[in-house]
């Protein structure tokens, strides 16, 4: 793509980086000695250090990139620019997901214009040198940051995971300010980078909520849901839950707490590394607010995220995030023998790691000639994956029974795994109410 030079031009490195204190090699970038994409990806990093009165600048050790998810031809400008300038990341860099699925493009039901787009993007941030991961759980790879680690990582739900389970640490960077940071391998030291910054302000206390009901996985993402419109963008410590809760339980609390909310860390007394005790998560302080949160709570919540009713079913959509191992191996376990109804689409997204495993281990061939569709690269509420359709969408997942509705337009229902799993082989809506009969 060739772009106009303009822009690139001339300025005064004073104009823009007064009140940072900058790196010998910092002043490099800004002076435009590594070529002009790097020049503006660092006026980007300074810029964005200015604007939140931050006075120094910090190093990373890798990011993730939320930038190559097409939005419209802008995304696509700035991507173009940069390559034009000779821009190369300067750490290792994880791309997220894509438009469509780059693997399997038959699947794509969208504009013929925009695959073409979103395929365009893809390239181009590949030549940047990032790694085509194509994948929202970046923390699925092989190579994911260790404790305390400074890394810039975009898509929601991989900064609440990096920051909450790993104990890494990563601001929440957006689109365009994610690959800036890739170039430069800096970052403004604000947020969540610093230690005063990460101690948890609120409390939430779960009040009379089962045993047996914390034992179903379906209640994480409700929970994440609760505490996210609670805390809004503060940290919050959960106590009450069972201590060494597994990563697919965290995991799917953190993605429900981001999507309702703006946080980008929480603390579970006993699970997550920051959190050995309450204390420890406060930062031995009092919190600045305490929500209590019942069976009750996280009831309203399954319901607010259910806006279908009656048996018509359409499809089934898990993966949101990208699936593990772990949850294939529960899937599989609870498809094997059986086969999904004619009349229902089933969908599952994951990243090309994940799905390199399934083949090796054979569980893609069953989960296929089960009827399950694989899809990578991609998520199926951000892409035109699905058919039209006037029936319910059931999923697993709090993110995309959120925003589903709004970017498909469809009809959705929030249930369990398991209860995806039967409606979809039975070819209608089956939910089990017997965990919440008495709430």
């Amino acid at each position: 793509m060739a772009l106009p030079h303009r822009g690139w031009g001339r300025w005064s490195r004073r104009t823009y980086a007064q009140r940072v204190d900058l790196s010998i090699e910092d002043r490099r970038r800004l002076d435009g000695d590594a070529g002009p994409a790097t020049q503006l990806a660092m006026r980007i990093v300074v810029r964005l250090a200015e604007s939140m009165g931050v006075d120094r600048l910090l190093d990373i050790t890798g990011a993730h990139v939320d930038s190559c998810l097409y939005h419209g031809q802008s995304g696509l400008d700035f991507a173009g620019r940069l390559v034009e300038g000779g821009a190369s990341v300067a750490v290792p860099t994880t791309l997220n997901v894509s438009s469509l699925d780059l693997l399997h493009p038959e699947l794509h039901r969208g504009s013929e214009a925009e695959g073409q787009a979103a395929r365009r993007l893809a390239e181009l941030y590949e030549r940047m040198g990032c790694q085509p991961t194509w994948t929202c759980a970046p923390y699925h790879l092989e190579n994911r940051p260790s404790f305390g680690e400074q890394v810039a990582w975009a898509e929601s739900n991989a900064i609440v995971f990096a920051n909450s389970v790993l104990g890494a640490r990563t601001a929440r960077y957006g689109d365009l300010i994610d690959i800036s940071a890739a170039i430069t391998g800096r970052v403004p030291a604000a947020g969540l980078h610093l230690d005063e910054n990460r101690r948890a302000t609120v409390l939430i206390r779960l009040q009379d909520i089962s045993p047996d009901m914390l034992d179903m996985d379906q209640v994480y993402p409700l929970l994440g849901t609760v505490v996210g419109a609670a805390s809004g963008s503060r940290v919050p410590v959960i106590d009450g839950l069972p201590a060494a809760l597994g990563e697919v339980r965290l995991r799917a609390l953190g993605a429900g707490a981001a999507t309702a909310g703006s946080i980008g860390m929480f603390h579970c007394v006993g699970s997550t590394p920051e959190a050995p005790t309450l204390d420890a998560a406060l930062g031995g302080s009092e919190p600045h607010e305490v929500v209590d949160v019942t069976a009750g709570d996280l009831r309203a919540v399954r319901d607010q995220l259910c806006t279908a009713s009656g048996p018509e079913l359409s499809s089934v959509c898990l993966g949101t995030p990208h699936y593990s191992i772990d949850e294939f191996q529960n899937l599989v376990a609870l498809m094997t023998g059986r086969r999904v109804h004619t009349d229902v689409e089933f969908y599952v997204s994951t990243g090309r790691s994940v799905l390199a495993e399934l083949e090796l281990r054979g569980w893609a061939d069953l989960l296929r000639s089960a009827g399950v569709t694989l899809v990578v690269d991609t998520c199926t509420y951000v892409s035109a994956v699905l058919a039209p359709t006037t029936g319910t969408v059931m999923t697993d997942s709090a993110k995309w029974a959120w925003y589903a509705p709004g970017n498909l337009g469809v009809d959705v229902l929030f249930a369990g795994t398991a209860e995806c799993v039967e409606s979809a082989v039975a070819g209608r809506v089956l939910q089990d109410e017997r965990a919440w009969s008495g709430v």
